[in-house]
């Protein structure tokens, strides 16, 4: 059993393969935390010490008993008004405007299976793969009660966590603030390991000790962001890529988020994932709940490295749906920076011609092809195709296309509106703005307010409507800006960042529910929206929009401590780059790609012959591969930000076939040689490298490392690929 309740010591105990989390129920019904880590037997209760603490108070329970404080016992739900001044997990605001919740045991169920979220996304699991923890604490005088949600992944060291909260008093309350994991260390030094970054230059890896006070990171913008990506790690100090402890906590939502790391007056550490509490006031009436978005925990003792293969493999299995969770996905051609808005229906058949050519399986007709739509300051949400530009129907160019041998892909942006719409002009009160103010504009276009009903059915039955004009298998989701003014003419107005992301899961619930078979690529200005929530419904998500080759070797590499590199869109585009003006090599260009979702962003037709047969190569390399790439283990083998070289590599379930990719950042006169130590590696085996047909042991390329060619040229790659012979 992954769950035990000891009744006599009122323990709980869920145990995964090789990790345990305890609690403990005490006198008073608190539920405190005792222990996350490594697998261990016995009671934890013996790490809870109690002394008289200065200025920490004292239950009313506890009668003279001084040395009993919430303000230094660890937690699992800890909230504002019991005597704990550090960060709340809860604050609720009660109807007579005192702001306390004071949460009690109340009753548990076990049960068989992993639980679902209402309209929330969530990791699936079968009845064999999981169990569920339901534990009710409940504040006897405002009526709020509060069921904790434990789903345990024993095979795959994975522990998620969520919190319902519920309004059974007799009037409303407010919930200010609503996190979904507590997790309280008493002893221990640990840094915080965060992903941030900004628009073309997402999830630069930081680390950082966790000192006296708050570090915060979180969004305000609507979605995830650019700049903070809802993951992070809890490490001690020592902890490296191949060992030392670490703990992650992956948010699974696409939204407004918080996440609070604090070392306390007496050297514990708690950590806090949640809502972000900014732009948020919940109203619950008697009887309502609010469902806090679940966090995927794992716990691993072999570095950073070890934790990363843990949710790989939980997203790929655990959290993807649909056909393409495990599939082969198309390798495809994006009409964006080959032509942005100039093109017609010619353009694009040419652009299929070229494709079929090559072996690309898929041609993306991206942005400009409805309404009045010749650049970014017109046209959103008047999804009616124009046949005038594309100079016929889309069924008939989706035919003409298919003819040509390739599939049909497309791309909406269906969260967005233009002023200089049709749909504005007949609805402006279906944007989010206030009425009373003149709006933030950004990229000259406002957010439809899709916290409302009737916005979303209005857009499903367009872009359905589109959809269902012909043969389309893929479809880019993009969302080009962030909320500012966050207002509903129709919402409470603390409920409305909250139940937009609802309302983007609702529409992608019923859009991969009506169209089972097509595949759906996340975009938020490329990665803004890169999180555990889209790629619930969305299979792969679009990077970023910078295509450079050193800069996404940087953003894959953050990319990677937590998300798999299937859910990763990366593609092959022209030099100079778009983004940075750099220029280099095609197969470069081609080795960064194959990291993830293989692709291509440029014109095909102005290819010289030479890099023609290049691409057809490439495409036969990553599809003879690509099952390696999309489902093998990986490994990051340098920090690109401070080594000379970029290394990574996929090994196999069984260990006999490798993968690796080297990119040199750094060439100087006299060039040392640079070694590249591999992992994952069967020790005993002798591993061929099928190139040179030499032969190496497994131990040795582990521990001494393959040397990397000298060569005097800007950023040469490598590509090796190890069998095991025999």
């Amino acid at each position: 059993m992954a769950i035990l309740f000891q009744q006599d010591e009122k323990i709980f105990t869920l145990q995964t393969k090789q990790t345990a989390y305890q609690m403990k129920i005490d006198d008073f019904g608190y539920l405190l935390h005792l222990y996350y880590g490594g697998k261990i037997s016995g009671s934890m209760d013996y790490l809870l010490t109690y002394y008289d603490r200065g200025f920490s108070g004292n239950p009313y329970d506890a009668g003279s008993d001084r040395t009993y404080s919430m303000d230094v016992l660890p937690q699992e739900y800890p909230t504002t008004g019991t005597g704990d001044y550090r960060n709340s997990a809860l604050v609720i605001r009660n109807h007579d405007e005192s702001e306390c919740c004071d949460l009690r045991y109340a009753g548990h169920e076990i049960r068989t299976g992993k639980y679902g979220l209402p309209g929330l996304p969530a990791v699936h699991a079968n009845s064999r793969e999981a169990q569920t923890l339901e534990i009710l604490l409940e504040d006897v005088v405002n009526g709020v009660r509060v069921r904790l949600l434990y789903g345990v992944l024993e095979e795959d060291d994975i522990i998620t966590r969520s919190a319902q909260i519920i309004n059974q008093g007799t009037g409303s309350v407010v919930v200010e603030k609503a996190a979904s994991v507590c997790l309280d260390f008493v002893t221990g030094d640990y840094d915080l390991v965060s992903l941030y970054g900004r628009h073309a230059m997402e999830r630069n890896m930081q680390r950082t000790p966790i000192a006296h006070g708050s570090q915060v990171i979180g969004s305000r913008r609507g979605s995830s962001s650019h700049q903070y990506n809802p993951a992070v790690i809890v490490a001690d100090g020592n902890t490296t890529e191949d060992s030392g402890s670490c703990y992650g906590m992956v948010f699974v939502y696409s939204g407004n988020f918080l996440c609070e790391a604090e070392k306390d007056q007496y050297n514990q550490t708690r950590i806090l994932m949640g809502l972000q509490s900014e732009l948020f006031h919940y109203s619950l009436k008697e009887g309502e709940i609010l469902t806090v978005p679940e966090t995927i925990l794992s716990y691993s003792d072999r570095g950073f490295g070890g934790l990363s293969v843990k949710y790989h493999h939980c997203i790929r299995d655990h959290v993807c749906r649909g056909v393409y969770q495990n599939s082969p996905r198309p390798v495809l051609v994006n009409s964006w920076e080959a032509a942005y808005f100039q093109f017609n229906g010619e353009t694009i058949c040419q652009l299929a011609k070229d494709a079929a050519e090559l072996g690309i399986d898929m041609v993306v007709m991206d942005d400009g092809w409805f309404g009045k739509r010749e650049d970014d300051n017109s046209g959103l949400g008047d999804w009616q195709v124009n046949e005038t530009k594309l100079g016929c129907s889309l069924a008939e160019l989706i035919h003409k296309v298919n003819d040509a041998g390739v599939k049909f892909g497309i791309w909406i942006e269906p969260e967005m509106v233009s002023e200089d719409s049709d749909l504005y002009r007949a609805h402006p009160d279906w944007a989010m703005l206030n009425p009373r103010r003149n709006p933030v504009r950004g990229r000259n276009q406002l957010v439809l307010d899709f916290s409302r009903k009737e916005v979303r059915d209005y857009i499903f039955e367009q872009i359905c409507c589109v959809l269902d004009q012909g043969n389309i298998e893929y479809v880019k989701w993009d969302m080009n800006r962030s909320l500012t003014d966050v207002y509903s003419t129709e919402n409470q107005q603390g409920k409305v960042s909250y139940d937009y992301v609802l309302g983007v899961y609702d529409f992608l619930e019923k859009l991969t529910a009506k169209y089972p078979h097509l595949l759906i690529e996340g975009c938020c200005g490329g990665g803004g929206r890169f999180d555990a929530g889209m790629l619930y419904y969305t299979p792969q998500i679009w990077c970023s929009d910078n295509t450079d080759a050193v800069d996404r070797l940087r953003i894959h590499y953050g990319t990677s401590f937590f998300y798999p590199m299937s859910a990763i869109g990366a593609h092959v585009s022209a030099v100079p780059n778009h983004q940075t003006g750099r220029n280099i090599s095609l197969h470069t260009r081609g080795i960064v790609a194959m990291t993830g979702a293989f692709g291509y962003e440029l014109s095909l037709g102005r290819l010289p012959k030479e890099e023609k047969e290049q691409v057809k190569d490439q495409i036969r390399q990553y599809k003879t591969y690509e099952r390696l790439i999309s489902g093998g283990d990986y490994y990051r083998l340098s920090d690109p930000f401070r080594d000379s070289y970029a290394a990574w590599m996929f090994v196999s379930e069984d260990q006999r076939t490798v993968l690796l990719h080297v990119v040199m950042l750094e060439i100087h006169g006299n060039m040392t040689v640079s070694y590249v130590k591999l992992r994952g590696l069967l020790p005993d085996a002798s591993y061929e490298e099928t190139e040179s047909k030499k032969c190496y042991q497994g131990s040795a390329l582990m521990r001494a490392g393959i040397p990397l060619p000298v060569e005097m040229k800007e950023y040469p790659a490598y590509q090796f690929i190890f069998q095991v012979k025999g």
